[in-house]
């Protein structure tokens, strides 16, 4: 099978976190890295053996060595990127959010259907084993029909104004960092809210430091919360008629469920351990060695329709909480 092989554009703390785990797995290769200035993108190649660095990220998207580009920069860039990138002919799994609105979404998802080629938003937490059970034993029925989701993330990290969660130009703010996780949760269960009632408080930058929302189903309710001034709990909690399921401590990373089938003196609890390889990236990149060597321009379990559906959720949120960035 031939060996797919990464370009990487943004050298932060994500993007050696991905390929860590990206040199876990065979059949691939790292054949260049980008950064915006030339001594990091070294520094970053000497530090993983990788042998092409370059000072800028077109220079990268030309390489005819490079098959598909993972891009890790702030959020205000993902879409701008993704889209130079495809139209360099090179497929694409850029971190979430694909982009910052639905409007550079849709521009993404056609940029890579005009080019032919494969593009996905790097929702690692849908491909983590964890998560992916509950998903299958809500569908089996083992918990009923759910009918609550609670989910938080939020981190008692205390940003500085200069850093890039809390800069408008980057798209900062605890929404689009972090809130998309249980934004994710809600909506690959239960779809999208008939309903969304949400608020926020902010930072004096103008990003939220909180964001709090509760989404309407027919049948259903649940709540998500996001923030940088607390630590939650961060388990995930999935109410059923007939039981529930728990991700826990971090749930977006979740190595294990436990899952209570039956209610009151009935129930019965069960632990399932289900560690990921590596940090958990690994089951996102195997999903795109998948998808690349069958000749998909698209996942079945992450699609472009999905990432197109969760943007409209945080579009949502941010109209009602008045979060809008200077760039849009």
């Amino acid at each position: 099978m031939k060996k797919i092989s990464w370009g990487i554009v943004g050298l932060g703390s994500i993007a050696h976190d991905f390929v860590k785990d990206l040199l876990l797995l065979e059949n691939t290769l790292i054949a260049a890295v980008a950064s915006r200035t030339l001594d990091k993108a070294e520094q970053f190649a000497e530090k993983y053996g990788v042998k092409k660095a370059y000072g800028s990220y077109t220079e990268l998207f030309q390489d005819p060595t490079v098959d598909i580009v993972y891009i890790a920069t702030p959020h205000h860039a993902h879409a701008e990127l993704s889209i130079e990138a495809m139209d360099e002919g090179k497929h694409v799994l850029c971190e979430k959010p694909l982009a910052v609105n639905a409007k550079q979404v849709k521009k993404v998802i056609a940029a890579a259907q005009r080019n032919r080629v494969f593009m996905m938003e790097a929702f690692w937490s849908r491909f983590n084993p964890a998560i992916r059970r509950a998903l299958a034993l809500i569908g089996q029925g083992e918990i009923g029909m759910v009918n609550y989701i609670n989910a938080d993330f939020s981190f008692a990290i205390q940003p500085s104004p200069e850093n890039r969660t809390l800069n408008m130009d980057l798209a900062g703010g605890s929404l689009m960092d972090m809130g998309v996780y249980p934004c994710f949760l809600s909506y690959v269960i239960l779809g999208k809210p008939t309903q969304i009632l949400a608020t926020g408080r902010f930072h004096e930058t103008g990003a939220d430091l909180q964001t709090a929302a509760i989404f309407k189903y027919e049948n259903a309710i649940a709540n998500m919360m996001s923030g940088f001034i607390s630590q939650s709990d961060m388990v995930a909690k999935i109410y059923g008629t007939k039981g529930r399921i728990f991700l826990p401590f971090i749930w977006h990373e979740a190595q294990g469920i436990t899952i209570v089938r039956g209610n009151g003196n009935e129930a019965k609890s069960e632990k399932i351990d289900l560690p990921t390889n590596g940090k958990g990236f690994t089951h996102e990149i195997e999903e795109c060695l998948f998808c690349l060597h069958n000749n998909r321009l698209e996942s079945t379990l992450w699609t472009h329709q999905n990432s197109l559906d969760l943007v409209g959720i945080t579009d949502e949120i941010r109209r009602q909480i008045s979060l809008k960035y200077p760039f849009e």
